[in-house]
């Protein structure tokens, strides 16, 4: 039965990204397996202009087209500062290993784990930074780096599940935000819109990455 759903439900949503442009990020296959559209049980006001529709199980699915249209305005939003001056947040295991290669590759400034007061607002701290714009991987864990962005007007882009508040949040790219592989498939094709946003590559076949090595790595324990 389960299986059941899961089939008609990708058939569903890819019907919906037949819609889409032929200049599409990636195969929508991609977008499925990796479950990015997989919401929370839970809706917070404001998100729901995001979804696609709710499934018997009580989770939220996203709406693709919006997922890709949404990636492609943070890519062009990052490419307008200089690589030093961006800021990318990652508290959740899964979120970190995505957005330090993320970091590595674009030029940005990562910070991981707990974001701490005065890290944007106060220049005596050792840690003090000045972004001009941050990357934010949830808003919920990563709730102070939003809480100082605003009092100092710096943009914040946020990936948001169904359950994220986006407060203070500039552009919000909806997108499962909790799963190992929709976090690399998400930050990799932020990266590689970045870059082609930047002119550094005008194609996607010259983004000599694949998802994989944005995956964090998960131990086997025998």
């Amino acid at each position: 039965m389960e299986e059941d759903q899961t089939q008609a439900e990708q058939s569903g949503q890819q019907v919906q990204s037949e819609q889409q442009s032929q200049s599409d990020q990636v195969d929508q296959s991609e977008y499925l397996e990796a479950g990015i559209q997989i919401g929370a049980r839970i809706r917070t006001p404001g998100i729901k202009r995001y979804i696609y529709k709710v499934r018997e199980d009580g989770l939220y699915l996203l709406d693709l087209p919006t997922i890709s249209e949404r990636i492609k305005i943070a890519a062009q939003m990052l490419s307008r500062y200089p690589p030093e001056e961006i800021a990318v947040t990652a508290s959740r295991v899964y979120a970190t290993a995505p957005a330090k290669k993320f970091a590595e590759i674009t030029g940005a400034k990562l910070l991981s784990g707990r974001i701490m007061p005065g890290i944007f607002t106060n220049p005596k701290r050792d840690d003090f930074i000045e972004p001009s714009i941050i990357l934010v991987s949830d808003t919920r864990n990563e709730r102070q780096a939003v809480k100082e962005a605003s009092k100092v007007n710096i943009p914040v882009i946020a990936l948001c599940d169904t359950d994220n508040w986006m407060k203070f949040v500039d552009l919000v790219v909806p997108c499962n935000n909790k799963g190992r592989r929709s976090l690399a498939l998400t930050y990799y094709l932020i990266a590689r819109e970045l870059q082609k946003a930047r002119g550094l590559i005008k194609s996607n076949e010259e983004f000599n990455y694949k998802v994989s090595d944005f995956e964090a790595k998960v131990e086997l324990r025998v």
